[in-house]
């Protein structure tokens, strides 16, 4: 239970500490789409931050064709969003790479240290038995789904061995997750 609390935190502190830039026309039309034959969902007033989580190539205005797609999910055009460059500065929606490489691809797997530091974090618990909240866990922070968590494939009680095995199994769905709020902006490393 702990590691979905470090991970939920660390998504959280990723996107709090998102970079925001302030639309700079007096109002601004945010659409479904990258265009402006796309419905108006919402819109934005002078100096009213965003936070754009990726651009993508639309209709033209005054000679600018890139559209930034907002928290809010809805796309306005990058000529009213005061970014500071001409040019892409995150990823292009769809998943190609715009403002430089994405992060994301260091998300996908997670190395030995992460392995070592995630389950200090959690604790061993060699069978079955409710965290401090009252949830069944096993392992490194396994969060069982069934009951006697009979979805995994370890014998109980479990060594350490195989419970840094199960926990193995479960990174991939927060990293992957992890890596949905992370962008170009954040530039990280093997370590």
């Amino acid at each position: 239970m702990k590691l979905f609390s470090l991970a939920l935190f660390a998504a959280l502190s990723a996107t709090s500490f998102a970079k925001t830039y302030p639309i700079t026309g007096d109002t601004v039309n945010c659409r479904s789409g990258p265009g402006t034959s796309y419905a108006v969902k919402k819109s934005y007033k002078k100096g009213q931050s965003v936070s754009i989580s990726c651009q993508a190539s639309g209709t033209s205005v005054s000679g600018n064709n890139i559209w930034d797609k907002t928290s809010d999910g809805c796309y306005v055009a990058d000529y009213y969003v005061k970014t500071g460059v001409n040019g892409y500065v995150t990823t292009k929606c769809g998943g190609s790479s715009g403002g430089g490489g994405s992060s994301g691809s260091y998300c996908k797997k997670i190395n030995t240290a992460g392995v070592n530091l995630v389950a200090q974090w959690e604790g061993f618990v060699p069978s079955p038995k409710p965290d401090p909240i009252g949830l069944p866990t096993v392992g490194y922070g396994h969060l069982c789904q069934k009951k006697n968590c009979a979805e995994v494939k370890y014998k109980f009680p479990l060594s350490q061995t195989t419970a840094k095995q199960l926990l193995s199994d479960d990174l991939p769905k927060y990293t992957k997750c992890l890596a949905g709020y992370l962008n170009s902006k954040v530039k990280l490393n093997d370590n």
